[in-house]
This record gives C-alpha cells, structure tokens and sequence, in this order.
C-alpha cells in the first residue's frame, strides 16, 4: 500500500494539536549568507549546507545560474528521483536551449518514480540534452551535478555532492548532506566518473571519490580492518557511521572483528540493521541506536578514527550488497578543516539525541534512552535552532558592519 495519502491528513483545519510545528528552512543557508554570486562563494571555499534546516535553494540556484552564465560551458547530473514540477529540470532545459552542452543521467529504474523519470527525461531529450538511462545491470543511485565554466585564469568546475535526490519536495522533510566545491582533484574525479556513466572510459583510478561498484566495498572493509588494526596497537581507533541500512554479511562480520579488537563502534542506522550489538565476547563494544523523528533521516555519514587523525566521508550508499555491489554510488571526503568539524559535530549531535532514539538491544528490540539524569536532546530541532541561530547572527554582524550606513543618503 502506498501510505503516502496520509500526509494529507496534517493539512486539515484545526488540527493543529495533532502536528509538529514546522521545521522551515533558513534562507539563504549560513555558508551562502551575503552572497549572490554562487559561483563566487564555493571559489573562496568549500561550502556545506544541511537540509532541511538550510534550504534547498541553494542547490536550485546552482544549476540555474549554471543554466543563465554565459561562461558556463556544460553541466552534467544525474536524477535518480526529483519532484513532479522540478525547476532543476526547468534549469538544465534552459541551459540546453541557452547553447550549453547539458548532460544528464536519469535513473528509469528508480522504485516507484519510473513513470515520471521517464516523462522527465523525454522532455531533456527534447530540449537538446544529452539522456543517458545509465550502465548495463546497475543502478545509478550517486548524487552529483558538476558544472564547467571557463573564467580568467582557464576552466574551472564547480561540484555539488550529496546524500540526497536532486528533489526540493522531499528535500523539505528528509534530512541530507550537501558539499559545494571547485576542488581541482575532486573536478577530476568527477569528470572521470562522468567518462564512466557515460561509457565513454573504464573506471580509473579515482584520487578522493570512493566509487561503487568497483571501488567501495574493498575501501570500506580496508578502513574497518585499519581500525581493527589501530587498536591492537594501542593507537586511537573508533568508527561512526550513519546509515539508513546495514546489510551487508561481509561488513557486519568486520565490524565483529573490530569490537572484539576493541575498537568502539558507534552505528547510526534508522531502518533495518542485522549487525547484533551487545553480544559478549562478539560486540559488546558496538552500539546501535536508531533515530526516528519529525523529519526523514536520509543522509549517510563515515567517520573513522585513523589512528588520532580522523577521517570523514559522505555520500549516497548504505551498507548493504546491492549498494556496494550492484549500483553505481558515490562516497567523498570532507577535508577542509572548517566543514570537517561540521561534520564531526553533526555526528556528536545525533549520538546525544535522547527524544528521537532507540538503542538496539541483544536480543535485538529497542528501547527509548532512559532519561533519568540526561538532559531532553532532540537532535533535529537542535540542528534547526542552530541554523535559525547562525542565520540570526549573521544578519546582526552584516547589520552593524562599518561598510553599512545606518541612514539612507536621503535621511
């Protein structure tokens, strides 16, 4: 059954008393505050917005700005599912009629959106895009648009990345993770992944992006066994994950090996899990807490300890076979150091969550945290409260600068 219709019971008059108040997004997002060229901003540095308590525009005006330049030459994204009325789609058919090389991967085998998908891409199709219905047998599932501009000093590309769907409807009410960058070895990968899905290269050998099928699964079990490694030797180790699934027998069994070595391992995992914490002598060093709330947990997160130099990835795949084994998914590092303790502290902020989470148990229920002596943490209204703040302060700080008259010229 498709349950969705319930969402229509939340808008009937007077009941309100039955309904959370809304999370409405902060805009523009604190890393774009003051700034209306997009372009402008991800030169000066790397750029990280959370969804949905940053609003998804940012992502919108990337590619439709891209689609108005006249010094963008081609943009290339892939759609795996994206809204009924998408003004991404709007964008990337103005870019094409605009002159530019637009390419663009549509997943048709995207569960329950195939229809529109396919709707979708004719109309791409129509306008002069480039439609690419992805690689034999696999799946596309990563989320990446990159966008090439020539500028002053010689061509650039700018990157988004993320763990969600290029879909401003779900974007209101999942949680995701986006990076901006024109990281120049990162355009590199993402030029070579582009080769790839539009089969016009083998996969390479990628400097930063871990890429799934050929890649992932070998990077994944060779950073839990560094771990596992690390605390044998008494170096830092630990692993902090967010996922939406855990599956996979072959990561499961590593991450066994890994807590009986001694390594802490922190899971984050709001669906289904078939790793077992708490077992003696197998994984009682693991955790697993589940985080079921007002908003739709989506994004997937990656933190290892890397013997005290830690180490963290986003992207789209979850830990199960058919991600690792089966589709074509995208999984990239943080390493700017500002956006790194971003991310560090998005993690730390849903591991206190004390509202919204359920701890798995061994005999495999959950049960809510008890509160006794802890503090009530909803993790997802402490991020929107913090992007709510952030925005605040900075409208103040732009509000006294020096270079803002208080008084208008005719006052």
């Amino acid at each position: 059954m498709d349950l969705t219709f319930f969402s229509k019971f939340a808008g009937i008059s007077g009941c309100d008393a039955f309904c959370f108040a809304p999370i409405r997004p902060t805009s523009p997002p604190g890393d774009f505050f003051g700034y209306t060229d997009i372009f402008k901003a991800i030169r000066e540095g790397d750029r990280l917005v959370h969804h949905p308590y940053e609003t998804f525009d940012c992502v919108v005006q990337f590619i439709a700005q891209a689609a108005e330049d006249e010094n963008v030459l081609a943009i290339k994204q892939t759609l795996y599912r994206v809204s009924g009325n998408s003004p991404i789609i709007a964008s990337l058919i103005k870019a094409a009629e605009n002159g530019k090389q637009v390419t663009v991967l549509v997943e048709l085998k995207a569960r329950f959106d195939e229809e529109n998908n396919i709707n979708w891409a004719k109309k791409l199709e129509k306008a002069g895009c480039h439609v690419i219905y992805g690689l034999t047998g696999l799946k596309t599932h990563c989320k990446i648009a990159l966008i090439v501009r020539r500028e002053e000093d010689g061509i650039r590309r700018y990157l988004h990345l993320g763990t969600g769907n290029y879909n401003d409807s779900t974007a209101k009410i999942y949680t995701d993770l986006g990076l901006f960058t024109c990281n120049e070895q990162f355009g590199a990968d993402a030029s070579s992944l582009f080769n790839v899905i539009t089969g016009y290269s083998r996969p390479p050998e990628y400097k930063h992006f871990i890429v799934a099928p050929h890649g992932m699964r070998s990077f994944f079990e060779y950073m839990i066994r560094q771990e596992t490694e690390n605390a044998k030797k008494g170096l830092p180790s630990g692993i902090t994950v967010k996922v939406n699934s855990l599956v996979d027998p072959k990561i499961i069994e590593l991450l066994y090996e890994a807590s009986k070595a001694g390594v802490r391992v922190q899971l984050i995992v709001r669906g289904i899990c078939c790793l077992i914490p708490g077992i003696e002598g197998v994984s009682e060093n693991i955790t697993v807490m589940s985080i079921v709330g007002q908003l739709l947990e989506h994004s997937r997160i990656f933190r290892f300890e890397n013997a005290g130099n830690p180490r963290i990835y986003m992207g789209s795949a979850d830990w199960m076979p058919r991600n690792l084994d089966r589709r074509v998914e995208l999984v990239f590092p943080i390493e700017d150091e500002t956006q790194k303790a971003r991310a560090f502290g998005i993690l730390d902020t849903m591991l206190s969550d004390t509202t919204n989470a359920r701890f798995m148990q061994s005999d495999t229920s959950y049960e809510h945290v008890d509160l006794r002596g802890k503090k009530k943490i909803s993790s997802q209204l402490t991020f929107y409260h913090e992007a709510q703040a952030r925005l605040k302060e900075l409208q103040s700080i732009e509000k006294d600068s020096v270079l803002i008259p208080i008084h208008s010229a005719e006052e």
